[in-house]
């Protein structure tokens, strides 16, 4: 496991050097230095309120998700953790965040892991459908193909939309293979086994209730509304560099490129990966190298800098109430 843990660090390091050193190669530092000199500041302002709105969202949304376990849940107690789990896996490896969003506010919260693991896997779902769908819809705005700009073709996309679609609505149809899993993790774990098998249920429960349209509805909702404030994050950071920028929709196709580009393995917060896709987005469309690498790089820190400080802030102020109350 250990051995596994640093190839996987040293992958990420090795991919995020070879991304930088692709941007590097291909910028001209005194273009660079030109187009961020003339950045608007009110639109990067403007673009800050966007990116408040869509976590507010993203709050709202799993708040929706853990309120059948909890009903007393207040949005407050909710913002925290979320907000901390991104500010840890823009930090260290692993998607640390994510565990310790599962695990350590539970208390905080009124629920379980099981059911906090259930709703982390439906909002990745739900977050990857909304992202699948920005990109078709911006694929057919501009005209391009898909096959040749993602390297796969447009059934592989429909196809997993219709597949994370199926999952949500229909998780039903996998309780014989979580049964089956279960049995296994009792045989092969006899001493925590059955704890770990409740927990699962727990989560297979909580993703049916979250599967009954009504519910559904809101938490698509609440994505829709999450990714149009990011895309908005996007497309004002390109208004934001104009005119070096010259087609600032382009930020509305970096939005899902930039995004799936995560996917590929990279450091904490995915310098290097992340901004490599966008900058590759913003150029398909027409706009130079240099303005596209100063608006990756405004973009990145826009996206990492306000989690990463506020989730901080609540992980000290957590530990500050902890100790107070031990001393006590």
């Amino acid at each position: 496991m250990r051995i596994a843990k640093i190839a996987r660090i040293t992958l990420g390091l090795v991919l995020a050097i070879f991304f930088i050193w692709l941007i590097a190669s291909q910028i001209n530092p005194a273009e660079l230095a030109h187009a961020l000199r003339n950045t608007n500041p009110a639109w990067v302002l403007t673009a800050l309120l966007a990116f408040c709105i869509g976590y507010a969202c993203r709050i709202a949304r799993w708040r929706k998700m853990l309120l059948q376990d909890s009903p007393g849940l207040s949005f407050k107690n909710c913002a925290g953790p979320l907000l901390a789990s991104f500010a840890i896996n823009n930090v260290l490896p692993f998607r640390s965040g994510d565990v310790m969003r599962a695990f350590a506010f539970n208390r905080q919260l009124g629920t379980s892991p099981g059911i906090v693991l259930a709703s982390l896997f439906v909002e990745r779902l739900l977050d990857l459908l909304m992202i699948l769908l920005i990109l078709g819809l911006i694929l057919a705005w501009f005209h391009l193909d898909f096959e040749r700009f993602a390297g796969v073709g447009s059934i592989m996309l429909i196809s997993v939309s219709l597949l994370i679609i199926l999952i949500l609505l229909f998780p039903r149809l996998f309780t014989p293979l979580v049964r089956l899993i279960n049995r296994i993790i009792i045989k092969l774990f006899p001493a925590y086994g059955s704890k770990l098998a409740a927990e699962i249920n727990k989560g297979l429960n909580t993703l049916i209730h979250l599967a009954k349209k009504g519910t559904m509805l809101i938490l698509i909702l609440w994505s829709g509304v999450a990714w149009l404030a990011e895309g908005t994050v996007f497309w004002c950071i390109a208004m934001a560099l104009l005119p070096a920028i010259e087609i600032p929709q382009a930020g509305w196709l970096a939005l899902p490129v930039g995004t799936l580009a995560t996917i590929i393995p990279s450091t904490p917060g995915y310098i290097g990966t992340f901004d490599y896709f966008t900058i590759k987005a913003m150029t398909t469309l027409g706009n130079t190298i240099a303005a596209s690498t100063a608006y990756a790089l405004l973009v990145h820190i826009l996206l990492w800098l306000p989690p990463t400080i506020t989730g901080g802030l609540y992980l000290i102020m957590l530990n500050i109430r902890k100790s107070q109350a031990k001393n006590i």
